[in-house]
């Protein structure tokens, strides 16, 4: 006998339709299936440091975060966060009151568009975007606007006119992401002064995705959106030790916020995963406090494996936009014939034996996003160079 079902609707919730089985795990299932090196989803091929591994296995014998810690985390890692804030921005955050420890940065997405934002509310954005954003924007019942970072000159820019035209009366948050994943570009300070300018002007909120601060290569500068005039009681700044640490499986993230924010943003999540990461907290909040002399290591090493690629990259006939920020390179497969970013990278393990992330994912007008592709270099630098040798052959 048939299974009767009390209506005809959908399982699926309408407003997360549009979101099927994400390409993250559709181009890693290709790699394994085809034994090819994985450029396409961002986690590196090695641990990050020895100490701060042995740190987590001290607080796991000791007993520490194995039960459910804190709702808003540790206090030693609310304190290790407040004091990183302080010492590299000169942002003096209330470790009590204006901290709250995630599960990674896609909580801390989650929980804030969640929190802030109400059905109707329209949030921009900047396209191409993390593909969690527009999930959590339709699960707040939002409205995502998407203004389009655009090829110019070797990289991709934001126009400020189209940011500011973008606004209307139904915005009720900005979502800003630098460094830019996956264009690889960092807002700059002219640029931020703009955004803020705007936010303090039209009076929005602002969740600012921060979690590739330590990454930032050349002229670059990180400049977190909360240290600019106006923006301290308005933005949600995001960060992570996953990209930073090289410990992306611990999932540990952070907000940082005027205590009415932070209070909001925890009202959702303790009903989200509630708590998580107990021992790894303990581990976070020493790697906090390394010496400046690991994050310059940390990004002269990516810059390294950045350049090997990029190189690889191009003598394979890609156009390469070199960036500024994050462990992502972006290019165009049109110089090689191709113009169709989903049907290359689903070919490309067969015809190289390399995966990537075609762009089109991260936009709402995917034909906008059709010609670009993602590589991922925080892989081992003989596994970039054997990628790049590969990719030779196209």
């Amino acid at each position: 006998m048939a299974r009767m079902t009390s209506s005809a609707r959908p399982h699926l919730n309408r407003r997360l339709a549009e979101f099927g089985t994400t390409i993250f795990a559709e181009m890693s299932a290709l790699a394994v299936a085809t034994g090819s090196i994985n450029l396409g989803q961002g986690f590196p091929d090695t641990d990050g440091p020895q100490e701060i591994r042995e740190a987590a296995v001290r607080a796991l014998r000791e007993g520490r975060g194995n039960q459910y810690p804190p709702g808003p985390g540790i206090p030693e890692l609310r304190t290790a966060i407040a004091a990183h804030q302080l010492r590299r921005y000169g942002l003096d955050c209330d470790p009590d009151t204006e901290v709250l420890v995630t599960a990674g940065a896609t909580e801390a997405i989650a929980a804030s568009l969640l929190a802030l934002v109400e059905p109707g509310d329209e949030v921009v954005a900047l396209e191409p975007y993390y593909d969690s954003y527009a999930a959590s924007i339709a699960m707040a019942g939002g409205t995502r606007v998407p203004v389009t970072l655009r090829p110019h000159e070797g990289s991709f820019r934001l126009d400020l006119d189209e940011l500011r035209a973008a606004v209307t009366g139904r915005t009720r948050l900005l979502l800003i992401n630098t460094p830019h994943n996956p264009t690889g570009t960092v807002l700059t300070r002219a640029e931020l002064t703009a955004i803020a300018e705007l936010a303090v002007e039209r009076d929005l909120l602002v969740v600012t995705d921060e979690v590739y601060e330590h990454l930032v290569f050349g002229d670059a500068e990180h400049v977190p959106l909360a240290s600019f005039p106006g923006m301290r009681e308005r933005t949600v700044t995001i960060g992570s030790a996953g990209k930073t640490f090289s410990f992306t499986g611990w999932k540990v993230g952070w907000v940082t916020a005027v205590p009415e924010l932070v209070s909001a943003v925890r009202a959702v999540k303790q009903f989200l995963t509630y708590v998580s990461a107990g021992p790894f907290q303990y581990a976070v909040a020493e790697a906090l406090a390394l010496p400046d002399s690991y994050f310059e290591e940390f990004r002269r090493s990516m810059l390294a494996r950045r350049d090997i690629l990029a190189k690889g990259l191009t003598e394979a006939g890609f156009t390469v936009f070199r960036p500024a920020g994050t462990y992502f390179i972006t290019t165009d497969i049109r110089p090689l014939g191709e113009k169709d970013g989903f049907a290359f990278c689903r070919a490309l393990p067969e015809r190289a034996g390399v995966v990537a992330i075609p762009n089109a994912v991260f936009y709402d007008d995917r034909e906008a996003g059709a010609p670009f592709v993602r590589f991922a270099f925080c892989k081992r630098e003989e596994v970039l160079r054997e990628a790049a040798e590969r990719l030779r052959a196209l």
